[in-house]
């Protein structure tokens, strides 16, 4: 018996400007399925989903909800026809209770019935298998906590449809199989599901079907009991890629950052490292794991000079073994010092780029203030654009696009490469392969990896252990802001790693 499918994309085209988006793309959903949205940056993926959840409105084509079709107007016209969007960034409003966001904007003529809609709530989560208190605020929970009360919101407003960006991005290992337990369970219960993720050892394990774009255009599907990694990486890119990450053993390392007894709070007065200490060595990676918001970002921007320190030492060691403190110091006087640090932010357009400057405008960011007279030098920063642009597959229609009408993907590319350029002593990366598809991410991993090999300290903090474990040589293990283990990544697993970042116990693995 042939089966109807429940959603239907037909011709569908989405330009912004003279770029095309997605070119002619047609795809179908079934019942009861988990279909796997896959392909590079600047593919289509988001904004095909986009398209379908009424974010965008496509310029050709048609979309048929169970043989019908129908004019996707807005989220609600989306939800409406049972069509609901998980994005990577939660829409959630942290002051509000679960249910308070549950139910923000439903149309209702009189006050909502606050019990009643806690008592559906119950029910939703006892049927798929997870857990919601009501009445807990937004800014309490765990991001595996915000992220269920984002599908609650979708099941709640009667979605058949689960379109979800990057589920995993920022889970633990132990909160994932959780998350693809639920997923499992509203298959089961003939919900229909699409994941757009870049982590393919997970498409393997979840998914029915695996549907490829590239450079916008609809490639293929696979049925994923007959696709493997390598297979589904060579339908993305389009020619055979070697998946491998290299891992060198260090040659002499040798302090170069040395932090002791780090205490940092935020604006709000709640401490976001406690007590922590650990070294970052020449010739090796160090990386950091840790659950979303357990001080990554305050403790690299703290080394970098853009935190203030309660507490605490951060030295630096030059080539003569001399220390040099720098809690105290911002940036520049930083690299008055002599001090060469690279850092990639988190906040790819907030801290590291400017989004409506050009690539070559980026770059002269970081060389300005060397100019040797009054004039800027602008042709050494759009050169070193060209070669970023080349050497890392940047796309980009010119030099002097603006960096915000990129893809997040390739944003990220144009952030890293200038970064690496400056021949750093020290590399600072915060989710440097975030949001890249396979074939970049490992251009970056094979980047970390020359700068390690030419002696520089790498302090890589990354969410998908499977990297960490592979790339990195030893793992300092965050919860809580403090230090749970500091671990030979070359003697340890996924499991290990995953428990130390939920559960403070263990002992640190000598360093």
């Amino acid at each position: 018996m042939e089966r109807s499918p429940v959603i239907e994309l037909k011709h569908i085209t989405k330009r912004f400007g003279n770029n095309i988006a997605n070119d002619d793309v047609s795809m179908e959903v079934y019942e009861g399925e988990i279909l796997a949205l896959l392909g590079e940056n600047g593919s289509g993926k988001t904004t095909l989903m986009n398209a379908l959840a009424g974010i965008y409105y496509p310029e050709d084509g048609q979309i048929f909800v169970r043989g019908r079709e129908v004019n996707i107007h807005s989220p609600r016209t989306a939800f409406d026809l049972g069509i609901g969007m998980i994005h990577q960034h939660f829409k959630l409003v942290d002051v509000l209770t679960a249910v308070e966001n549950i139910i923000l904007g439903l149309n209702e003529k009189s006050r909502y019935d606050l019990k009643a809609a806690a008592a559906r709530i119950t029910e939703i989560c006892d049927r798929y298998g997870f857990h919601v208190d009501p009445f807990q605020k937004i800014y309490t929970m765990s991001v595996s906590q915000k992220q269920t009360v984002e599908i609650v919101k979708v099941l709640f407003r009667g979605a058949d449809l689960l379109i979800l960006d990057e589920p995993t991005a920022v889970l633990t290992p132990q909160e994932t199989e959780k998350l693809f337990n639920v997923l499992r369970n509203m298959k089961a219960d003939g919900k229909s599901i699409i994941i757009i993720t870049h982590k393919l050892n997970e498409v393997l394990e979840i998914s029915d079907r695996v549907a490829i774009l590239r450079k916008g255009k609809y490639i293929c599907e696979i049925k994923t009991s007959e696709a493997s990694v390598q297979q589904l990486t060579d339908a993305m890119v389009g020619h055979a890629v070697t998946l491998n990450i290299d891992r060198p053993v260090p040659v002499d390392p040798k302090d170069k950052i040395i932090v002791e007894h780090l205490t940092i709070r935020n604006s709000d007065g709640v401490a976001k490292l406690k007590d922590i200490s650990f070294t970052a060595r020449t010739g090796e990676i160090l990386g950091i794991a840790g659950i979303s918001g357990n001080g990554q970002k305050e403790l690299l921007e703290g080394i970098a000079g853009l935190q203030k320190i309660e507490s605490g030492s951060i030295r630096f060691v030059d080539d003569n073994g001399k220390e040099t403190e720098l809690v105290g110091m911002d940036p520049r006087k930083i690299t008055d010092m002599g001090v060469t640090l690279s850092f990639v932010p988190e906040d790819r357009l907030g801290m590291g780029l400017v989004g409506n400057m050009n690539l070559g405008e980026n770059m002269m960011l970081r060389t300005f203030r060397h100019s040797g007279g009054p004039f800027i030098d602008r042709k050494e920063p759009f050169h070193l654009a060209k070669r970023v642009i080349e050497s890392l597959e940047v796309v980009t229609p010119s030099v002097k696009t603006a960096v915000r009408k990129l893809s997040g993907g390739n944003v990220q590319k144009v952030l890293v490469g200038r970064e690496i350029s400056s021949s750093p002593t020290v590399l600072l990366t915060a989710y440097a392969v975030r949001g890249l598809d396979i074939n970049s991410s490992y251009l970056i991993y094979d980047l970390v990896n020359q700068q390690k090999k030419q002696g520089v300290a790498v302090v890589y903090v990354g969410e998908d252990l499977d990297v960490l474990l592979e790339l990195c040589d030893r793992i300092l293990v965050l919860c809580d802001g403090q230090v749970s283990a500091i671990l030979d990544a070359r003697k340890t697993d996924k499991q290990q790693v995953g428990l130390l970042m939920t559960k403070l116990g263990g002992e640190a693995a000598n360093e």
